[in-house]
């Protein structure tokens, strides 16, 4: 029987680093978790495994596997509600004691609370994405989970686990064609690590042999590969995981062990469970359960002065994702510049693509929706400090209510292995859909025909094909367009079935001349949409800035969405936009009408509408009335192919908390009423302009003495007045 000498439980080892891993995620990493939601967590484990231990008349209370369990679903269960939080904890801790085989229990506690809480619900995700990418995390995640598998004695599953996945990850890139840069940023995946260093490494879990812990590591690292690469589902390794732990007593049975692995427990340590600690710990429990229930008002009342829309920047793209379980509407706006003869695009679709699938889109919708997510200045006046009242602003406003080729031209493709599958004329458009067997015979069949397309886009295209993937090809027809009469060229809508739910980028990455912008807007029917393989941040907002910058809003916004690029390295997508459709607050636009959204494809709009909840019936939290039940996600990402490897992947989220990046002035009440509130109110107002000063200089870069001149703000300047003379002061 294997045991561990005094004073080294691997457990406690454990606990240190995921502690230390939930501070750097929430300090560091901008978690969307709060430290009372993380703290409820662990109560309600704590709770459950001692009331567990009750139940079952086990003589005594310990504490270290729930704190494991509990800090695991910090780190990775996400939820809007405190409830489902709290159930979530109970079936984590609950599956130790009831499901359980020979005096063992069959899944990774963790692993099979999230796994029952997705299925059973869909307000629980998992954001896979959350931990970046960055090389230095990586390294840290992997020598701090080597150091805790080593000394729980199961290092062989996880380095078996790792040396399988790896190689099928690594493999697959190479049969595909892919730059090495891409399996190493999946391998380098903070999510993927702590899955391997600290899941599917339970020594209560995986088989009592090494013989057997190999194989299960191996059987787990092949589902997850199938799941993540052939079924196109996020969380693949979860899944596997549970799947392959009910086989773990064949695996016992086929491969037996002399004994069965046991924690080492120093004299002493167990102790029952005393009045004081049950009464504590429930004490604990219902104050943070309160703690957590209440929820910030999501109302900002405020005057929308400006906003910062996809014009500002160069070489900005926009595509608008509607996407509801495995349907897709994608609305690519083009921004090309030139004469139409020129225009030609090349983008990768994951099926065929019929006539009827293809629209031709109106830019003006698309523009709305760029106008009513952008973020946005707004600006408050403060009262007159001797009058007791506060000024309440209005409600947020509601919701308003086929050309043939040439045979000559088909030969030509055939000999350069390209097929072209389909060609039609929409629109302004002629568009081929096209397969091909050879990179080298498509980009020559694309350069033939006048697509132009970067130097070295073979190996790109060449991952694509390998993937079974398609080529929609669009060039202007330029007798039709003089039939529309517009003057631009108008967006291409394409409809179409996959469980992909991603965004090719990488033929935009080849020989780019510098970072691109890239603005997404998905439309989806349950919460907020985020890349799974990259980090999803929100940008800074609700920041007070000095009220000049109403004149330099563009000017800012670029310079503090470049500071916070650089922040992150460019490695992460930001939110700059997620709210229900039904109404705004500010609103820089009114919210779409419904034909608008029909014309951005929401297929689902003439559907019986369906709860929040989903298929659960649960309903967390109490929300507006969504009669259009849409919600808008809008991401702004700058990429290039040194940080953006490959293509973006999406998951929709439950997550329906409103979020806006908005920027505040707060004009300065200049009366010259003379009260005791007034004189305070005068003294304080220096030190929140020059909290401004602070946060502008923060945001941008830009130098604080030169705010500070501008706003006026110095040590012999009180706010918006003129020089005050040092005598002045001095018996002040």
């Amino acid at each position: 029987m294997s045991t561990h000498r005094p004073g080294r439980d691997p457990r406690l080892y454990q606990i240190a680093v995921l502690a230390s891993l939930l501070a750097y995620g929430i300090g560091r990493l901008d978690f969307e978790i709060s430290l009372a939601r993380a703290a409820l967590i662990l109560v309600s484990a704590l709770v459950a495994q001692y009331s567990c231990t009750r139940l079952w008349n086990i003589p005594a209370f310990d504490p270290r596997s729930a704190l494991i369990s509990g800090l695991s679903l910090c780190l990775l269960l996400r939820t809007n509600s405190a409830a489902l939080a709290v159930l979530a904890a109970a079936v984590t801790i609950g599956s130790k004691f009831v499901l359980r085989v020979n005096s063992k229990h069959i899944f990774n506690p963790t692993n099979f609370g999230l796994a029952v809480m997705m299925l059973a619900t869909d307000e629980v995700w998992v954001s896979p994405g959350q931990w970046g990418n960055a090389a230095f995390f990586a390294l840290l995640m992997a020598c701090l989970g080597g150091l805790v598998v080593n000394r729980a004695s199961r290092s062989d599953v996880t380095l078996a686990f790792l040396a399988v996945y790896g190689a099928l990850v690594f493999g697959r890139s190479v049969w595909l064609g892919e730059p090495s840069t891409i399996p190493v940023h999946r391998l380098a995946s903070g999510a993927f690590l702590l899955f391997s260093f600290f899941m599917i490494s339970d020594p209560k879990t995986t088989p009592d042999s090494r013989a057997g812990r190999v194989v299960f590591g191996t059987l787990v690292a092949l589902g997850a590969a199938y799941i993540q690469f052939k079924l196109f589902r996020t969380n693949g390794l979860i899944w596997s995981l549970a799947g392959w732990s009910l086989f773990v007593p064949v695996i016992d049975k086929l491969l037996p062990a002399d004994g069965r692995y046991q924690w080492f427990a120093p004299a002493g340590f167990q102790t029952k469970g005393s009045s004081n600690m049950k009464r504590a710990v429930i004490s604990a429990s219902i104050a943070l359960l309160l703690l957590s229930a209440a929820k910030p008002a999501s109302a900002f009342c405020g005057f929308y002065v400006s906003k910062a829309d996809t014009k500002l920047f160069n070489r900005a793209s926009q595509v608008v994702l509607v996407r509801d379980g495995d349907r897709t509407v994608i609305t690519m706006v083009n921004d090309f510049s030139g004469s139409p003869i020129d225009f030609a695009i090349v983008v990768p679709v994951p099926t065929r693509i019929e006539r009827e699938q293809i629209h031709v889109g109106d830019k003006a919708v698309v523009d709305h929706l760029d106008a009513f997510s952008a973020p946005r200045l707004v600006e408050y006046f403060d009262d007159n400090p001797c009058e007791l009242r506060r000024l309440e602003r209005a409600m947020p406003v509601p919701m308003a209510a086929a050309r043939e080729s040439s045979r000559a031209n088909a030969d030509s493709a055939k000999t350069l292995g390209v097929t072209i599958e389909a060609q039609y004329t929409v629109g302004e458009y002629d568009i081929l859909i096209l397969s091909a067997t050879q990179s080298a015979g498509l980009e020559t069949w694309l350069r033939q025909n006048g697509y132009r397309i970067p130097t070295g886009a073979a190996p790109v295209l060449g991952s694509y094909i390998r993937q079974n993937m398609r080529f929609f090809v669009a060039k202007v027809n330029l007798k039709e367009r003089a039939k529309t009469g517009y003057s631009y060229l108008r967006p291409i809508q394409v409809a179409y079935e996959s469980p992909k739910f991603m965004l090719p980028i990488r033929l935009g990455t080849v020989n780019a001349d510098g970072p691109q912008e890239l603005f997404v807007y998905a439309l989806t029917r349950r919460g907020r949409v985020e890349t799974t393989n990259y980090r999803t941040v929100r940008l800074a907002t609700g920041m007070e800035l000095p009220t000049y910058v109403k004149q330099e809003f563009p000017a800012f916004y670029k310079a503090m969405f470049s500071k916070q690029v650089a922040r992150e390295d460019m490695r992460a997508v930001f939110v700059e936009y997620a709210w229900d459709m039904a109404w705004c607050d500010p609103c820089a636009a009114d919210p779409l009408s419904r034909d608008e959204l029909r014309n951005l494809g929401v297929f689902w709009l003439d559907e019986v509408a369906e709860s929040p909840a989903g298929r659960s019936g649960i309903v967390p939290f109490p929300r507006r009335p969504s009669p259009q039940n849409v919600f808008l996600t809008r991401l702004h990402v700058r990429y290039d192919g040194a940080h953006f490897p490959e293509d973006l992947v999406f998951q929709e989220t439950a997550d329906r908390e409103n979020f806006q990046a908005r920027f505040v002035l707060r004009h300065p009440w200049n009366g010259s009423a003379t009260c005791a509130a007034a004189v305070q109110y005068r003294q304080e107002l220096q030190q929140r302009r020059e909290r401004e000063s602070q946060t502008l200089a923060s945001l941008t870069g830009w130098n604080i003495d030169e705010i500070r001149k501008r706003m006026g703000v110095g040590p012999e300047t009180g706010p918006g007045e003129t020089p005050v003379k040092w005598w002045e002061r001095l018996w002040k």
